[in-house]
């Protein structure tokens, strides 16, 4: 027997409702044949809010029943909602600059070598700055709620990005090392004791500002290993010269 759903979503010349797209894919996904009604203006859309007294579209209904919108849909399936607070942008970041870092070895020293862990590491620098650069101000804001120099020295919070991207830049092809050691030494060495401090001392339950201010990554040991990470290539770089 096929299961039927009245899918009420947007469609316009100028726009197209993202979540009325993402109910229909997963009513496809379960099985549903969809009769799926456009709505194809402002007021249409109005009158079908007036009419069946809810303030958003899309709106799903199954056997006569209003589901509601795209995430009242997922709950009706069971679907988990996504939890706030995730290592994964972080993880993301890792996990793209060890692939970077593995092909760039294969294809120009034909093995996997000390080379390969550097670009790791200045790879995961160059992502994570450039997430922050996004918005400075919004990264600034959450930074200072937890770093010790920038609770001080306010300044410090908005140079933060452009140094750590500085110095993963120049790490890459180890170009001009009397500048990229001591600058990522020293911001290593003191977000490491700020996140360390937060964490295991005061213990505080904060968001981390390593992917800008707009993520929702928990401070905590990942966070850390960001500023050890930097520490550990400026430590190496040094004795390795």
């Amino acid at each position: 027997m096929s299961k039927t759903a009245q899918l009420h979503r947007m469609v316009t010349d100028k726009h197209v409702c993202p979540y009325g797209i993402k109910a229909k894919h997963l009513l496809e996904r379960k099985g549903f044949t969809i009769e799926d009604h456009h709505l194809t203006s402002r007021p249409e859309t109005d009158a079908f809010k007036a009419r069946h007294d809810v303030t958003t579209t899309p709106q799903v209904f199954i056997d006569g029943e209003r589901i509601g919108g795209y995430d009242a849909l997922r709950q009706h399936f069971g679907i988990a909602k996504k939890s706030g607070k995730s290592y994964r942008p972080v993880l993301a970041v890792f996990a793209v600059a060890a692939a970077l870092a593995a092909s760039l070895s294969i294809a120009l020293l034909g093995e996997f070598g000390v080379r390969t862990a550097e670009w790791f590491v200045a790879f995961s620098m160059a992502m994570l700055a450039m997430l922050k650069l996004q918005d400075v101000e919004q990264f600034s804001t959450m930074f200072v709620g937890y770093d010790l120099l920038g609770q001080r020295f306010v300044p410090y919070a908005y140079a933060y990005p452009y140094l750590e991207a500085l110095a993963a830049v120049l790490m890459a092809g180890r170009v001009l090392p009397w500048l990229s050691i001591p600058v990522a030494l020293t911001i290593g060495t003191i977000g490491a004791v700020s996140v360390f401090y937060a964490v295991y001392i005061q213990k505080r339950d904060i968001k981390c500002a390593c992917v800008g201010g707009s993520g929702d990554v928990p401070l905590g040991f990942i966070s850390l290993s960001e500023n050890l990470a930097m520490v550990g290539m400026a430590v190496w770089m040094l004795v390795s010269m």
